[in-house]
Parts: structure tokens; sequence; C-alpha cells
């Protein structure tokens, strides 16, 4: 008792100190190594399947892979097994879902994975995967929405997936997405890596980057309101999917690299308060080999990123390059209520879609932030990398 009193004691004056790191830690744990998936073929009894399973077998293994190992500086792969197809119990009608995050019956989201789950539960062992994707053969119009993940995601992540395989008993291991036919690469990524991320003190580390109250909204923009466009843009797979619909997702930006625990430390170059440096940027989607990105903490839970996206790897599908500048805030937990964990601060406020975001030596080459005392001048352009001179307040 008198060392639990001794421990309780130091929490309490480590509070008291200001030391305690609050958000500071919020990463992955389980996303490094290999990512065993098993991917549940079902399809409607009233609905046909219309793309080729070796098509899906590729996009969801070959395709993702690839993507995964570029994304994470070959730190992550992906594996597994494909079904054959199983025939779910109910007609499309039954699970259909809208297409507004904030208006889904979970309901629907609980029964179509618990009824996928048992039918796959008799012929595979699910303990042995990392994550569940059920894969359906239908399209957008059948089911309502083209990718979700159900947990964490739909169905919540303050607690495990209340989903239990009912003929083994088995529980569905780290999470479960769900995909229509035609999802693209993107899609099925973002929502790979909800679950890549997990949950850590209740809250998802890796969120969605797009607003969910915007997405809510009718519009012009994929038949909604320009929703993944006000916070990260195009720059991450987890705020737009994708840029070209014919071309692979764009690269991750260096917060969801952080999160997932895909950055070395020796990556990240911390300038800490008061302090001017200059730094040689290398580009985030190269060889991580030298300094990928910048970290100016302000106080304990916001700071800002600067990364060098350039025209190689997963960055060559992006609408614009050069250095990026986010300003983050771990207090925030979702985008929700016109608030974001991490948002750019672009060069060009005037360009559509924070096509503008980039700073470059062709265009705006300095940015500032007065209240925060943050200044980052870009001083040359050496190949792919950039010389850039950092200040970090007073």
């Amino acid at each position: 008792m008198k060392k639990v009193l001794a421990f309780l004691g130091c929490i309490l004056l480590a509070i008291s100190l200001n030391v305690v790191p609050v958000l500071a830690d919020l990463v992955a744990r389980h996303s490094l190594g290999e990512q065993k998936v098993l991917v549940i073929m079902a399809k409607f009894p009233d609905v046909r399947p219309s793309v080729p399973v070796d098509r899906m077998r590729a996009k969801y293994f070959d395709k993702l892979d690839r993507y995964v190992r570029a994304a994470s500086y070959d730190q992550a792969r992906v594996s597994g097994e494909m079904t054959d197809w199983y025939t779910l119990p109910h007609p499309v009608a039954h699970y259909k879902l809208s297409r507004h995050n904030l208006s889904v019956d979970n309901d629907r989201v609980t029964n179509l994975i618990q009824d996928a789950v048992d039918l796959a539960d008799r012929d595979h062992d699910i303990g042995r995967y990392a994550m569940i994707f059920i894969s359906l053969g239908a399209r957008l119009q059948d089911y309502g929405m083209m990718g979700l993940c159900g947990y964490p995601g739909m169905l919540g992540w303050s607690r495990q997936l209340p989903i239990k395989a009912r003929h083994s008993g088995a529980e569905i291991p780290g999470g479960v997405a769900i995909y229509c036919e035609p999802a693209h690469l993107g899609g099925v990524f973002h929502d790979m890596a909800h679950i890549l991320g997990g949950v850590q003190d209740g809250r998802r580390v890796l969120p969605c980057l797009y607003d969910h109250d915007l997405q809510a909204k009718p519009g012009r923009f994929r038949n909604h309101y320009q929703f993944y466009l006000i916070n990260v843009g195009y720059f991450d797979p987890m705020s737009c999917h994708f840029y070209g619909l014919k071309n692979p997702p764009p690269g991750l930006c260096a917060w969801s690299r952080m999160r997932l625990e895909w950055m070395k430390p020796r990556s990240v170059k911390e300038v800490p308060r008061g302090q001017t440096m200059p730094i040689r940027l290398l580009p985030l989607a190269g060889n991580p080999s030298g300094v990928q990105a910048v970290k100016l903490p302000v106080d304990r839970s916001t700071y800002f990123l600067i990364e060098n996206r350039q025209p190689m790897g997963s960055d060559l599908n992006l609408p614009s390059h050069g250095v990026l500048i986010y300003r983050a805030d771990d207090q925030v937990e979702e985008c929700r209520h016109g608030r974001a964990p991490v948002k750019l601060e672009p060069a060009d406020d005037s360009a559509p879609e924070l096509k503008g975001a980039p700073f470059t030596m062709a265009g705006r080459s300095t940015y500032r932030n007065d209240r925060h005392g943050v200044r980052v001048r870009l001083l040359s352009q050496q190949g792919p990398a950039y010389r850039i001179e950092v200040s970090n307040g007073r």
C-alpha cells in the first residue's frame, strides 16, 4: 500500500510540475513488420459481383503491399489470404448505409461484420490475422458507401470491437474495414491505416484528416461538400484518398508517418523554443538518410511541422511540390467543429483545394507566424533537397 501511495504521489508531483507528457507519445503500437490480412469476399444474394477476383487480389495484396512498403520506408509489409465467395444471409437493403458518416446506422455495420465473420469463421482461423477486410461484391450505389473502417471507426474506438465469431468465439483482431469493389487503393489504405494506428487513451492514433461535419453536407465535390480539402488537402490519403482517380494515392505527410512510427527519430529534427538554425531538408519520400521533417514545439500539445515533398516515389501523385508547413495540436482528436489535429499553412491562400500549399524558391519562400514567433525561410534548393533556416520563437 505504501508503494502504491508513493507511486501516486510521484504522479501528482509530476503533474504539479507540468512534466507529464500528455499526448506527445500518441503513436501506433503494432504498425511495424508483417501485417497479415484476411480478406473475406462477401456478396449479397441480390447483387452480382462485377470485378474479377484476381483484380481484387492484386489490389489488396500486391498494390497495397507496394504502397505500405514505400510509405513505411520498408518497415511494414502486407500479406495474407483471400477467402472464396460467401453469400450473406440478407439482401443488400438489409445492410445499406447512408453515404454521410454522421448518419450511418451502426447496427447495419455491426450486422454486416457479424454475418461475414460468422461465414468465414468455419473455414479460417481469424485469430491468425492482424486485421480483417470485408470485400463486398457490390458497387457504391448498391451499398451506399465506398469504404469504411468498422473499428476503430464507425463502431467507435473507446473499447474493443464488440463482435466475436459465434462458431469459434474468436475476437476480431486489430480491426475490420469494409470496401465495395471499386474502392480506390487510397481508400483501402486510409481505412487500413486507422487499424494500424489503433486506439490509445480512448482515441484513434491516426484519425481521418478530412472534416466529418462537412462530409455530412451535400455538394459538388464527389457528391459532397469539399470536406477533403480544408485541412491537408491532396497531400495525404488520410485526407483525400487520391488526387487522380487512375493514379496511386499520394504519399503520407510526416505527421501521419510519425503517428504510425514509420519515421526514425534521426529523421525528425526538433528545434527548441528560442533557437534558430539552418537545416538541410531531404525529400520525405526519399531515402531516410538525413533530416526529412522538422518539428517546432510551441507548448505541451501544439507544434509546427515542416517537410519537403518532391516528385519521387509515392509523392509523384501530388498537385504540387515543395516545402509544406503544418500546424498541429495533439489535444484535437478528430476533425470536427472546425478543428483539426493537423492543418496546412499554405503558401498561397488563393489557390483552390490547397494546391498552392508548398513554399518554393520560385514562389513564396518565407513563412512567418508572429503570434508564436515562428519563421521558416527557404535559402536554396540543392537538387531535391532544400536548405532552410528555422526560427522557433525568441
